[in-house]
């Protein structure tokens, strides 16, 4: 079996730089500015990020999910609220949340405490979702065992069939959570692995901003 050297594999980072000067005092509005570069260069969905929480059990989970929301409070993204990561959350709030953006060589982290959104911002974000996107929600017993994807998909056709010309509400189990972030770095991929890291720090309702060592 042929088997890729990784220790050959590296890129040197050439785009850009980032200063301490150059970025503004508030985190969420340095993240906005990314984040509008970011939909404009990443050929792929630039809102999708990665979540890591850890449950009662110290055990930490990552995953990939969509941002959908970001406002004074924080980063709202969607799920079930029976899912692994769901219960985790509810047993232990702090978590963490990181954008990579390849193309512009960039990496942000965010760390905080995560609190549900209300029942009012879940029910109007659902009834924005495509049909299919419902009946998905309603389907899935998110991180449940299933049998096989024959049973997926029969209880789609099911639930399709049970909703056929009806409204579809949203799910008591399904809805929005929401990071509030205490933490930011942001990384700038720079030559010779001598990349720039810049961090947030809340300090009481203070940010304090400082340079890392990369």
């Amino acid at each position: 079996m042929n088997k890729t050297n990784l220790t050959r594999l590296r890129k040197d980072y050439l785009m850009h730089t980032l200063s301490k000067k150059d970025i503004n005092k508030d985190p969420l509005f340095q993240f906005q500015i990314w984040f509008e570069e970011a939909l404009k260069n990443e050929n792929t969905e630039a809102n999708a990020m990665v979540l890591a929480t850890v449950g009662k059990n110290n055990k930490p989970s990552a995953r990939v999910v969509l941002l959908k929301k970001i406002d004074d409070n924080g980063f709202v993204f969607f799920t079930n609220y029976e899912s692994k990561k769901a219960n985790q959350i509810m047993e232990n709030p702090d978590a963490a949340i990181l954008f990579f953006w390849h193309n512009l060589e960039r990496q942000v982290r965010i760390e905080g405490t995560i609190t549900k959104v209300s029942d009012n911002e879940s029910d109007n974000y659902f009834a924005e979702r495509p049909l299919g996107n419902k009946i998905g929600a309603i389907v899935s017993n998110q991180s449940k065992v299933i049998p096989n994807r024959e049973y997926l998909e029969h209880k789609k056709a099911e639930t399709e069939k049970m909703f056929e010309n009806k409204e579809i509400k949203r799910p008591a189990n399904w809805g929005g959570f929401c990071l509030k972030p205490n933490l930011f770095e942001f990384w700038q991929g720079r030559k010779d692995r001598l990349h720039d890291r810049i961090q947030y720090r809340k300090d009481e309702s203070t940010w304090i901003i400082e340079r890392l060592a990369p």
